[in-house]
């Protein structure tokens, strides 16, 4: 009789690489859906092209650059794909959303090696060098018209934040506008309900814990609180803060990336913190009227120092 031995892990969970990927896409099709309600033409156009682009830009990096199997089936340029469309208006042109995409993945994810080496979430390095080197064109946000609108003749309009900040809390859409999408933006923040449903998909498939979005959630509603306590004419209140912008979208989506998040539950929460402090300080504060994309990468910079210093207990460790 033959005895083979292998290494540990001995018991296999059933979790895969391209199964968290697809989990994570199912989990974003209320919100597509939504995008298409609201965006129609555009929002199709734009994520098939930005899907599209990061595919074809890591098969080929993969292949020409890199000299390896080209593995482009596991999902994670399809999600980067996805999730960089998600954060761009439904009117921007075709070639700048390949820009993106190139930049997504050729900067964010295949210069530190590949999946599992990078250290910013890929998907924001391209919306965040888009909105630095193209600002008109990322700021032009198309008012919700379905299918009936045109794609790049838009009627266009400014967002919930970037009514804030032009004018106070009193320029702020109604709470169930901003629940339901009724209002202009980037094609999966539009809609909370949408992502909420995505968010309920991915606890309950166990895809990802409620630690980073639930911290990030909290740390926003009370600082916004205390800022809406001082003065309500000149600050949101708490929920309008939970449900403008990118928040539930970076929260649930892009916060929560394996590769680029803490290790440990604690480190998490700290990490969501962190995300959190530093959305509303930029968004009540800084130039730009959103910050949750230059909160995750900040925060993705520290990651690494978080997991050096907040480390789960060892199996079978005693405290001395």
């Amino acid at each position: 009789m033959n005895l083979f031995v292998s290494a540990s892990p001995h018991v296999h969970s059933g979790d895969s690489v391209e199964k968290n990927m697809y989990g994570v896409l199912i989990a974003l099709v209320p919100a597509f859906i939504a995008s298409l309600y609201f965006f129609g033409w555009g929002a199709l156009i734009v994520t098939l092209t930005s899907v599209a682009a990061c595919v074809l830009c890591e098969a080929a990096i993969q292949k020409f650059l890199l000299k390896t199997k080209v593995q482009v089936c596991d999902g994670s340029a399809i999600l980067t794909g996805v999730l960089l469309a998600f954060n761009l208006p439904s009117n921007l042109p075709i070639w700048i959303v390949i820009v993106g995409a190139i930049v997504a993945i050729g900067v964010g994810k295949m210069s530190f090696g590949g999946l599992g080496n990078n250290v910013f979430n890929p998907a924001l390095v391209g919306r965040v060098f888009l909105l630095i080197s193209f600002p008109v064109q990322m700021t032009t946000w198309p008012r919700p018209m379905g299918f009936s609108g045109s794609y790049l003749d838009a009627e266009t309009g400014a967002t919930a934040l970037s009514l804030m900040k032009e004018g106070g809390a009193s320029n702020i859409p109604e709470t169930m506008d901003l629940i339901f999408g009724q209002m202009g933006g980037s094609l999966g923040e539009v809609s909370a309900l949408a992502l909420l449903l995505g968010f309920a998909f991915l606890l309950w498939r166990k895809i990802i814990t409620w630690h980073i979005p639930v911290a990030i959630f909290a740390t926003v509603a009370i600082f916004s609180g205390i800022l809406y306590a001082v003065d309500p004419t000149a600050y949101m209140s708490p929920v309008q803060h939970l449900f403008t912008g990118g928040l539930m979208l970076g929260a649930i989506f892009m916060a929560t990336d394996y590769v680029t998040s803490p290790m440990s539950k604690c480190g998490m929460i700290i990490y969501g913190i962190g995300i959190g402090i530093l959305t509303i300080v930029i968004r009540c504060f800084g130039a730009y009227p959103e910050g949750v994309s230059f909160a995750i990468l900040i925060m993705n910079a520290v990651t690494p120092l978080i997991n050096t210093y907040v480390k789960p207990k060892l199996f079978g460790e005693v405290k001395k």
